[in-house]
């Protein structure tokens, strides 16, 4: 019996590959994230920027 239970691997690899999704989606997220802070900083510069140079 145990040895049917564990020699059944079939499932393994799909989990892994699901893990490993997981792991390149909370990467892509905390990336993005990161770039947005920065962007949205730029953003703000150039428009400080910009109303003063126009008042």
């Amino acid at each position: 019996m145990f040895r049917r239970l564990f020699g059944n691997r079939r499932g393994a690899t799909a989990i892994e590959y699901g893990l490993i999704a997981a792991l390149v989606a909370v990467a892509a997220i905390a990336a993005m994230k990161g770039l947005g802070n920065q962007l949205g900083n730029s953003y703000r510069g150039t428009a400080a920027k910009i109303s003063a140079a126009g008042a």
